[in-house]
């Protein structure tokens, strides 16, 4: 009776463990830790509602997010390692590129930059800023390319106007709001709904004024990215699964609630600027899909802008692998 009992007991032992897995799924395979960098706007509603919502978590993952003050800090946090993934302009990924040394690849697009050239109430064109001061994020990068790039072509240079660093777009609303003497800047979601109310001026839309512009992206160290090819094609899915949620039409009343919350937001600005994030030609690219055309222009913009009229712009194929999310894609559905 004892030998029969001790026979049969491996056997239970597995049985009885194979139930434990199959009642306890998630038991069978922890969580991916995955460290996410992002700016602290509008622009971060899919990593808060993808955590909020369990997204993240039903597709392996456990996101620990980090919120930036700056692109310099996002850039050389990513270099140091102490982010697996950044969500940011991909004009950053460039300079990391191209100015830092570090190799980078981009992985995915997002949107087109949610950007709008604020300036204080007296300011009644883009000459009048002559002699001003433009508040940027870092002097030698994305958004501040950008403005260097609008004000020459109102005839202003190098020069004409002085560039004050002074960090994420919450601070350059901030400064803006605090000192006239700052008198303009680049602002995106929720700020330039933000700057509005507060009596700021637009003077227009980036997009409009320069064209198709490849802004927001994921990139991670290309390093780091090959070694982990089946987490980062299985994360851009998650993102894709939770970009599709903020902005299904149902799910509106919640991501509105989330951008109260998160953004600290009135409930009239969080409206506000959901209906803007929710225009494709202007915040969320549906699927954060890449723009190649968007993409190109920014190339050609940070030749002309940081190098000399003329230079020839490098290969997209430099910075880009795509392949990632070709994956993710499949993985998600469409």
């Amino acid at each position: 009776m004892l030998s029969g009992t001790i026979a049969t007991w491996p056997w239970c032992m597995a049985l009885a463990f194979g139930l434990s897995l199959a009642t306890n799924p998630t038991r069978a395979q922890e969580p991916t830790l995955l460290r996410v960098n992002a700016f602290p706007n509008a622009k971060a509603l899919p990593l808060h509602a993808g955590i909020a919502t369990g997204v993240f978590e039903q597709r392996g993952f456990k996101i620990e997010l980090h919120l930036t003050e700056n692109s310099r800090s996002q850039r050389e946090g990513l270099a140091a390692g102490k982010f697996d993934v950044v969500h940011s302009a991909v004009d950053n990924a460039v300079a990391m590129i191209e100015v830092a040394k570090h190799d980078v690849v981009i992985v995915s697009g997002g949107d087109s930059g949610m950007n709008e050239f604020f300036v204080q109430a007296d300011i009644k064109s883009f000459a009048d800023l002559r002699g001003r001061t433009i508040v940027v994020d870092a002097p030698d990068t994305a958004y501040a390319l950008q403005a260097k790039k609008i004000l020459l072509q109102h005839g202003l240079k190098d020069g004409d106007y002085t560039v004050k660093p002074v960090g994420a777009g919450i601070y350059r609303f901030k400064a803006m709001l605090e000192d006239k003497g700052h008198a303009g800047g680049i602002l995106n979601l929720p700020f330039t709904v933000q700057a509005e109310q507060a009596g700021l001026k637009s003077l227009g839309r980036t997009i409009d004024m320069l064209g198709p512009y490849q802004a927001a992206g994921a990139f991670a160290m290309r390093s780091w990215a090959e070694r982990n090819r089946d987490t980062v094609d299985r994360y851009l899915a998650a993102y894709v699964a939770a970009l599709r949620w903020v902005r299904d039409p149902a799910n509106r009343a919640e991501s509105v609630a989330i951008l109260v919350d998160k953004l600290r937001l009135s409930g009239q600005e969080a409206e506000r600027t959901y209906a803007l994030l929710m225009d494709p030609g202007f915040g969320f690219t549906p699927d954060a899909a890449f723009d190649r055309e968007g993409f190109r222009n920014m190339l050609a913009l940070r030749a002309e802008i940081e190098r000399k009229p003329g230079t020839a712009a490098p290969p997209p194929e430099r910075y880009v692998d795509l392949g990632y999310y070709e994956r993710a894609i499949k993985l998600v559905g469409r």
